[in-house]
């Protein structure tokens, strides 16, 4: 019988089940939005060890709720532990796990699958600044905004310690399949034990296949601890090869051969992602490009992940033909631009006043004349160029957060453009 309310949230269906707890969709009236509930299962508290066990598992979870703000990890909303009670709120996403995804005959494009992992290893990096490792990675704790779409978000850090002592680290949990070896081993891990689950999800979403698979615990905790896993190409022979190399060094069993950080798991990626999609004549960057681009721009310096991919959801890429007028002298305008490849160059007048490169902006002092800034210069393509736009509405409605940094980093363009005006000024009175 379906329950029809869990504490203060109404109970509309069930989402899964699974053997210690239910996740059920519901209704949070105060806040007017659907939410997930997952509600340990009264029974498991009764046995006094098995009782403490679960119990930590969801304060650990419940600890988290409102620390961890990413756009690819799940948001905790609330979350109740008492006597009577064991559950979390959290937000609804309604695509599903990856778990369809992973199964032979259903596989994604290989393009989909590294836009997947790399937003899991910039979710995960996230994470790890904020001192926690996850421990369970696998694709029942990934979950999807829709069943077609690449957008994600990670789930379920009940079995994650925190490094700054607040949670404490549970003997014991994790999903053997995906466990490292030191993890297996129960050694001290840390985030190349996730780093090393992550590359086992890879695998799995390429070929359909665990890397190891037994009838029995303990000879799948010998083999992942000891042998190597099949090649992906026994599976597949149409994988760029750079594919297979990036599992492997996930995988290495050797934590030290392994990945070090998340930031070389997710250049690596990228860069898969360039040799292996990319063509010439391909108008459209994936938003693991655009992440990658944003990154490395200065201007950029100071901005969190979470505003990065805010900045890509609200900003528009285009490619302009050699020629194309990108902004007019003398007309009004409330957008402005970055270059991201190409050149182009600024006139007044027909008078060349500077060549922009990938990395500049320009526009910005139409943000603020409040809409009605007319423009000092032309902006005309000399090459074929791509270009980040970005209106000032779209600005206006971002978060506090992102806006305070776009406005900061326009302050550092502005006093940069008028030092080194003034040193040509200096340059033509000597």
């Amino acid at each position: 019988m379906l329950l029809e309310r869990i504490g203060k949230y109404e109970i509309r269906r069930l989402l899964g089940e699974g053997a210690t707890s239910s996740v059920y969709l519901g209704w949070d009236p105060f806040n007017r939005r659907e939410v997930a509930v997952k509600r340990i299962e009264p029974a498991f508290f009764k046995p006094p060890h098995r009782g403490r066990l679960f119990r930590q598992l969801l304060i650990n979870e419940a600890s988290l709720a409102g620390k961890i703000k990413h756009p690819h990890i799940i948001q905790i909303y609330d979350a109740v532990v008492d006597a009577d009670n064991a559950y979390v709120a959290m937000e609804y996403v309604p695509g599903g796990t990856l778990e369809p995804l992973a199964q032979p005959g259903r596989l994604a494009p290989f393009e989909r699958v590294i836009e997947i992992i790399f937003k899991c290893t910039r979710a995960l990096d996230y994470a790890f600044h904020e001192g926690i490792t996850h421990r369970d990675i696998k694709p029942a704790n990934i979950l999807l905004s829709t069943a077609e779409g690449s957008d994600i978000r990670i789930s379920d850090f009940g079995a994650a310690f925190q490094a700054t002592g607040e949670v404490t680290q549970i003997a014991n949990l994790g999903s053997p399949a995906y466990m490292s070896p030191q993890q297996v081993r129960e050694m001290q891990i840390d985030h190349r034990s996730d780093i090393y689950s992550l590359g086992v999800v890879m695998y799995q979403l390429l070929t359909g296949h665990l890397p190891f698979e037994s009838d029995n615990n303990y000879t799948l905790v010998y083999r992942i601890a000891n042998e190597a896993p099949p090649a992906i190409a026994e599976y597949r022979q149409d994988l760029p090869e750079a594919l297979e190399i990036i599992v492997r060094r996930a995988m290495e069993k050797d934590v030290e051969r392994r990945y070090q950080s998340w930031t070389e798991f997710s250049h690596d990626l990228t860069l898969a992602f360039r040799n292996c999609v990319l063509k010439p004549d391909q108008p459209a960057l994936p938003e693991t490009e655009k992440f990658r681009f944003l990154r490395t721009l200065p201007f950029f310096n100071k901005f969190s992940d979470a505003e990065l991919w805010e900045t890509i959801g609200f900003s528009q890429w285009d490619l302009f033909q050699p020629g194309t007028v990108i902004l007019k002298e003398g007309e009004a305008g409330d957008h402005f631009c970055f270059l991201v490849e190409g050149e182009a160059r600024v006139k007044r007048n027909r008078t060349l006043l500077d060549v922009l490169t990938p990395g500049d902006c320009f526009g910005e002092i139409a943000l603020f004349s409040a809409g009605k800034g007319v423009r000092s210069a032309s902006v005309e393509a000399t090459s074929v160029v791509r270009l980040i736009t970005i209106n000032g509405q779209a600005l206006e409605r971002a978060s506090e957060a992102c806006r305070m940094h776009f406005y900061q980093a326009f302050l550092t363009v502005l006093a940069t453009r008028l030092s080194l005006a003034s040193s040509r000024i200096a340059n033509l009175e000597v």
